[in-house]
């Protein structure tokens, strides 16, 4: 008995002793002097943001020397590259944004996550500019709220240039005019840092740079140290992949075109698990994307039509205030005062036509097949034609429906007459002659 608790003390001993180990290693491995390099070849979406602030703070936890964006991008959401830029300006470890390789660019959103950064830095070949905001679907902004939205990215283009001393009358020109300038126009022009051929060389004219911020000055050490790659988790993949508007739209439509088809149809299983996933993936990326209400409640009211076109016979009228009310929750699910975010007219309308087809058709099958007469049971046998076997005196046998049944009659019936069915009692059916039908 002793030795058994000698056994299970030595134990508890044994992995309290591996797990202070484990805690020792990683905080050891944490302190060893580092820099984090992301990639970043997208457009600016939700997605990405997620990303970069994880890999900010996670630069923060593990206090790496700096944290390094290899950006490629033609641009993309306000709202994301706004949450962007305000992670890298509060940023405890030094940001760099590095345009890179050959041939990328920093354009539209781009332009204020680069000039946003510690340090900003090009590769030969590459451009930044033409940051005059688009709707998602690549027009311009209505000119009704074009003024209100240049003039709020002009504000937040001259706060960033303040902050990290870059030509703001530049970065004005872009949002503007939609100028672009290569990496040595950047250069000369105070919009970027400096210029780097590949990563090593700015790895090494990055060593000694001396960041002012915040009231203390930091000097960076990059020459020799490790260079940690962090990647995308499986969650900034699937954020990523459906942050974009058109893609959270027809995956909010598949699911409420499953979950009605379930509804409407119970027992099918297997459109009902499609919707509800699609649902799901829909209302995620709905959380991170402006979104205005009064859509969706439209969109749930074209629903709502649809389901009782089932129940009510109107003739085709609740299906037509349902197509109505999906086409203007549609138009109006990301038109949000002061962002830019369109449903692309290229995925709205086919979109839009293939739903609204598919809800009114499978409400009307619904319909139909409530109006229906039984095909089985008690009720299908009503009003059959049969044809007497036994005679009827008044009890004996007919056959209807490939059964032979036993019935009953008011009269007298005998074998080969034609009969009708007229109700039926405990497995007895009652029939009369089809010559005395009312």
């Amino acid at each position: 008995m002793k030795n058994d608790l000698m056994k299970k003390r030595a134990m508890l001993f044994f992995f309290v002793f591996i797990a202070a180990a484990l805690l020792c290693l990683s905080t050891a491995l944490a302190d060893v002097a580092h820099i984090n390099i992301v990639q970043v070849q997208d457009t600016i979406n939700p997605g990405i943001e997620d990303f970069l602030k994880y890999a900010i703070e996670r630069s923060q936890e593990e206090g790496a020397e700096c944290l390094i964006i290899l950006l490629d991008t033609p641009g993309g959401l306000m709202a994301s590259m706004r949450g962007i830029a305000q992670a890298i300006l509060s940023s405890v470890v030094p940001v760099v944004v590095y345009v890179y390789p050959s041939g990328a660019q920093a354009a539209s959103a781009g332009v204020f996550v680069t000039v946003a950064a510690d340090i900003a830095a090009m590769a030969p070949g590459t451009n930044i500019g033409a940051a005059h905001p688009v709707s998602i679907g690549g027009g311009d902004v209505p000119s009704t709220m074009n003024e209100k939205v240049v003039n709020d990215m002009l504000a937040f283009a001259r706060s960033i240039a303040s902050q990290r001393g870059r030509n703001a009358e530049w970065l004005e020109d872009s949002i503007r005019k939609s100028v672009s300038i290569t990496a040595e126009e950047a250069y000369a022009k105070n919009v970027i840092d400096l210029v780097a051929d590949d990563l090593p060389t700015l790895i090494k004219k990055l060593d000694g740079w001396e960041i002012i911020r915040k009231g203390y000055t930091r000097t960076l050490h990059t020459e020799g140290v490790e260079q940690r790659t962090i990647s995308p988790g499986w969650q900034h993949q699937v954020l990523k992949s459906i942050s974009n508007p058109n893609i959270a739209y027809i995956l909010l439509m598949i699911g409420l075109a499953g979950l009605y088809f379930e509804l409407s149809q119970p027992g099918a299983i297997l459109p009902g698990v499609i919707g509800g996933i699609a649902l799901i993936l829909a209302l995620y990326a709905l959380q991170t994307l402006p979104v205005n209400y009064a859509g969706i409640l439209f969109i749930l009211l074209a629903v709502l039509f649809f389901i009782l076109e089932v129940k009510v016979a109107s003739h085709g009228l609740l299906s037509f205030a349902g197509v109505l009310a999906l086409v203007l929750g549609s138009l109006m699910l990301f038109r949000v005062p002061g962002h830019t975010n369109r449903l692309a007219m290229s995925v709205f309308i086919p979109t839009v036509l293939i739903v609204s087809g598919f809800f009114v058709t499978v409400a009307s099958l619904a319909f139909r097949a409530q109006i229906r007469r039984p095909q089985t049971g008690t009720p299908a046998l009503l009003g059959m034609i049969g044809e007497v076997k036994k005679d009827l005196m008044p009890q004996g046998t007919v056959f209807v429906c490939g059964e032979l049944w036993n019935a009953t009659a008011d009269e007298n019936i005998f074998a080969g007459e034609k009969v009708e069915v007229v109700s039926v009692e405990n497995l007895r059916l009652k029939v009369r002659k089809i010559s005395a039908r009312e």
